[in-house]
């Protein structure tokens, strides 16, 4: 599914958008000055299984990695993306 990701910092999460802008899902935040902790993690039923969370999840992750910040993932998806996705695994806080 072709989605673009944007981070509404008013709302505190990440949404994947469609081309008509529709929200098909989105990854919750908080924010400290030194980490993003990932919430929640919603996709919209009509687009299940189309790569919509792993869009979210992967640029979700990069932006926190070029803030420099590091990831407390308490959502269990992101915490499942980022098992299958090792690369990630350096900006879990421990």
């Amino acid at each position: 599914m072709d989605v673009t990701v944007v981070d509404n910092a008013a709302a505190r999460r990440f949404e994947a958008r469609t081309p008509t802008g529709e929200v098909a899902g989105f990854a919750a935040y908080t924010r400290s000055d030194r980490a993003v902790t990932f919430t929640h993690t919603v996709v919209e039923p009509a687009f299940e299984g189309a790569g919509v969370g792993s869009a979210l999840a992967a640029t979700a992750l990069a932006a926190v990695r070029a803030e420099g910040l590091a990831v407390i993932p308490q959502c269990p998806f992101i915490r499942a993306y980022i098992e299958r996705h090792p690369e990630y695994a350096d900006l879990v806080q421990h």
